[in-house]
């Protein structure tokens, strides 16, 4: 059978069907594509009675069971024609979402297309108005130039008017100039007509016209460009439509005024010993790579991350016309000095009141009682060992900034940066104790630091308490009080019970009012670091003391070497605030290092300021210690190494959790030790043990000391793989004990020698196998055959050595008692005499301890 008798051809599934589709692109372009699909083909369970089978008269039939594969019920048959039905109506459903998915895009693309024409109609309208308006502009002014030039003309033939009828009757009147004696000028008011001069100029005047109208030279053009009207002129070729609008809009800005370039600026760059070719562009204002062509003309092969001298800056500013400043590298810290308090400006601020005395004379339990809290049961042992930074507001309302410092020997630099920024000076004073080391240690730090002192007698209460021992002991160190007629108030007070804090709140206020302290707190914030210290999870953390102006979240400062952008700040009671005004203590989050205890925080108005301060002060110190080490001569170094091959070292690492902790530790380690062994500490620093201080303690030979942090696991690993010891400590008396102990460990022992006995040699004997024996009496003390001997002849050494042989009689004996006799032989030395005296003694080892 053809194809040709109109039957489909035949072919599985049958055959394939064809169809269109349309096939969408950008800019809301489609395309139609002929696409052919074939047909699945489905298979279908038939019924029973299409099979031949007989059916089972109810509605649903379930097929021929012999048909069926093995196994299968006719529930599990109608659970699989009922999942094929749901199946189909899902496919049914998505196709249909489909196709509304489809619809819906379409419908989008071409509303989209629809917008894009309406915008690019209402665009080319806008111009066309614009074109039109060009043209009727100029025909209007082509009109009115076309009427005056008629005008002119009519007005010059009335004038030749009565001339030409003189010259046609043949008589002239007197002084009228004849056609033969006219003129050829053509000028309005000139007498006698001008042949083919007016047309001339008519032709001329039509063919400017024609010129204007089709864009001549005002370089207009109308409609579209075509090809014959891009072919027409003497060139073959006129400028593109965009060239015209380009000049259109250029001409149209430049009637405005906004085409003219503005007169160049000159700066005055300030210029130091080096700058960064990017630095030097950013000051003159200019573009950097015209800096670094600059430079290329100069020779110099630069690029804009490089440094240049001044010199060479110099001559770039010149060429680039701005005038150049020499300034020092100091001077970029001047930007933080350039604010004075005007009188006017000052408001009364809260006192800062700082807490001194000896170790455990109750001075954090004195604090503690005044803010109704509990600050010595957190503190390790029982002792204060960082800077704590509290506000109190009393009964009265009055606000007070105190500061307790540590009373250990260790934190003397802590205790004199206390005195430094604090306002009042409370010492306090044991009575059942009296006047102690660290309380002379706190007398002097307020006197240097020129402190009104007043001291709190504290403890009181207790039954062996003495507080006119005290005042009487301070009379020593020129402390006199009032009770002794002095001008230092004195409170007797009690930590544990309370007596006289409202005494001694009383006296403090007194005093703040007599000091009439003041800052001005709308100023950029200026602070002191009372400590720092690395937080995990935080970062640098730096608690600090404001002393004038106000810091706020946001502000750029810069604190020592370091600088940063104030994250958070967070006051004493742990709650995030917005501000802090003057003598308000906050801590400080946002620095990008941790800075010194003791260091000053300026506040300053750019990034680009605190960077470059901090990197000056960081070249500074670098320069610094360079110089000290390069003041060292040759001789010196020679010096220092003979000095320290007799002396052993004990290096160690020390991790603390603050920047104050590791600053004590630090000097009380160099303080142990004498001329023979010392304490290195090879490294201190804030923050966790990491496995860089385990690297460097395992290439000297170090413990790692940690004060009140832990290693992390990384370092813990490091140092169980490589046998580094890390100790961990929360007291310091601990930590330097230990310390002392192992230093001890280094001293060479004492050898001390105890005489036991002399022996004088009576006779001579040569012995075979053994040499010359010696016939000795022990004339006091004993003589052992393992202790040491010295031959003495004439009272001189001449051998010292051990023996070789002791003998009585025949015997081998270990010792021989005084007023008996003996035989001695020395070991490697044959020359003994009669009459020489042998010294005996013995060798005791005695282990050292620093002191």
């Amino acid at each position: 059978m053809s194809d040709t008798d109109g039957k489909k051809p035949l072919g599985l599934g049958g055959g394939s069907r064809s169809g269109q589709v349309k096939q969408s692109f950008s800019h809301g372009r489609t395309k139609s594509v002929v696409v052919e699909t074939k047909r699945k083909r489905v298979v279908v369970p038939t019924k029973p009675g299409a099979a031949g089978g007989s059916g089972s008269g109810s509605s649903t039939h379930l097929g021929d069971p012999s048909k069926r594969p093995a196994g299968i019920s006719d529930a599990e048959m109608e659970r699989r024609l009922a999942a094929l039905r749901a199946a189909k109506a899902r496919e049914a459903e998505e196709a249909a979402q489909r196709a509304e998915d489809e619809r819906q895009r379409e419908e989008e693309r071409q509303r989209r297309r629809e917008e894009i024409e309406a915008k690019e109609r209402a665009e080319r309208e806008h111009e066309e108005a614009l074109r039109l308006k060009a043209e009727e502009e100029e025909r209007a002014k082509a009109e009115a130039e076309e009427k005056a030039r008629r005008e002119a003309d009519i007005a010059r033939r009335a004038a030749n008017a009565p001339a030409r009828v003189a010259a046609a009757s043949g008589a002239a009147p007197a002084g009228a100039v004849t056609p033969a004696d006219e003129p050829r000028t053509g000028k309005p008011g000139a007498a006698g007509p001008t042949p083919r001069k007016t047309d001339r100029e008519r032709e001329r005047e039509e063919r400017e016209r024609a010129n204007r109208g089709k864009g001549g030279d005002d370089g207009r053009r109308s409609g579209k460009l075509t090809l014959s009207a891009a072919l027409e002129g003497e060139g073959g070729r006129t400028r593109s439509l965009a060239a015209m609008k380009r000049k259109q809009e250029k001409a149209r800005q430049k009637a405005m005024g906004f085409g003219q370039k503005p007169e160049k600026q000159v700066r005055d760059v300030q210029l130091p010993e080096t700058i960064v070719v990017q630095e030097l562009a950013n000051r003159m204002a200019e573009r950097a790579g015209d800096v670094v062509k600059a430079l290329m003309k100069m020779g110099m092969m630069v690029s804009m991350n490089q440094s240049i001298d001044a010199d060479t800056a110099e001559l770039v500013i010149e060429e680039f016309g701005h005038k150049a400043v020499r300034v020092s590298d100091a001077d970029v810290e001047q930007v933080i000095d350039t604010v004075e308090d005007k009188p006017e400006d000052l408001r009364s601020r809260p006192p800062i009141i700082t807490i001194m005395g000896h170790v455990d004379h109750g001075k954090t339990s004195l604090l503690d009682a005044i803010r109704h809290a509990n600050v010595v049961s957190g503190e390790a042992g029982g002792i204060t060992q960082h800077i704590g930074a509290y506000q109190v507001t009393t009964d009265s309302g009055a606000v007070l900034t105190f500061l307790d410092t540590p009373g250990h020997a260790a934190f003397t630099s802590m205790r004199a940066r206390g005195a430094q920024v604090t306002d009042i000076v409370v010492l306090v004073v044991a009575a059942d104790d009296a006047v102690m080391p660290q309380t002379i240690e706190a007398i002097n730090h307020a006197k240097a630091a020129k402190v009104p002192m007043i001291v709190a007698i504290n403890k009181c209460d207790k039954p062996d308490a003495n507080p006119q021992k005290v005042r009487t002991d301070l009379l020593q160190h020129e402390v006199v009080v009032e009770a002794m007629s002095g001008d230092v108030q004195d409170v007797e007070v009690s930590a544990k019970t309370g007596k006289g804090l409202d005494a001694l709140l009383e006296a403090i206020a007194l005093q703040a009012e007599i000091l009439e302290l003041k800052a001005n707190p709308n100023r950029p914030a200026q602070g002191a670091v009372i400590e720092a210290k690395l937080d995990v999870g935080r970062g640098p953390v730096a608690t600090v003391l404001v002393q004038s102006g106000t810091l706020k979240r946001g502000d750029i400062f810069v604190v020592g070497e370091q600088w940063g952008k104030v994250r958070a700040l967070i006051n004493d009671k742990g709650d995030r605030v917005d501000d802090a005004g003057p003598s308000v203590p906050v801590e400080v989050l946002g620095l990008n290092g941790t800075p010194e205890a003791g260091d000053v925080l300026n506040v300053v108005e750019t990034e680009a300021q605190a960077r470059e301060i901090a990197d000056y002060r960081e070249q500074a110190a670098k320069d610094k210690r360079a110089a000290a080490g390069a003041a060292t001569t040759l001789e010196q170094l020679m010096a220092r190494a003979k000095a320290d091959k007799d002396v052993s070292e004990l290096p160690v690492v020390v991790k603390a959790d603050v920047q104050g902790s590791a600053e004590a530790i630090t000097q009380a380690l160099d303080k142990i030790g004498n001329e023979e062994v010392r304490v290195r500490v090879l490294h201190s620093g804030v923050g966790a043990i990491t496995e860089s201080d385990v690297g460097l303690a395992e290439a000297s030979g170090a413990p790692v000391i940690g004060f009140n942090v832990r290693a992390n696991a990384p370092a813990r690993a490091a140092a169980n793989q490589k046998g580094v010891e890390i100790r961990y400590y929360s007291i310091i008396y601990d930590l330097v004990d230990d310390i002392k102990a192992a230093a001890s460990g280094l001293l060479k022992a004492e050898v001390r020698e105890n005489f036991i006995g002399y022996a004088k040699i009576l006779e001579v004997f040569k012995v075979s196998g053994v040499g010359k024996v010696a016939g000795c009496l022990v004339t006091e003390g004993v003589a052992r055959r393992s202790a040491g001997v010295r031959l003495l002849r004439d009272n001189v050494v001449i051998h010292e050595g051990t023996l070789k042989t002791l003998k009585r009689f025949k015997d081998e004996v270990k010792e021989v008692q005084s007023g008996q006799e003996c035989g001695m032989a020395f070991e490697n030395y044959d020359d003994v005499r009669p009459n020489d005296v042998i010294e005996i003694f013995e060798r005791e080892t005695v282990e050292r301890k620093l002191a």
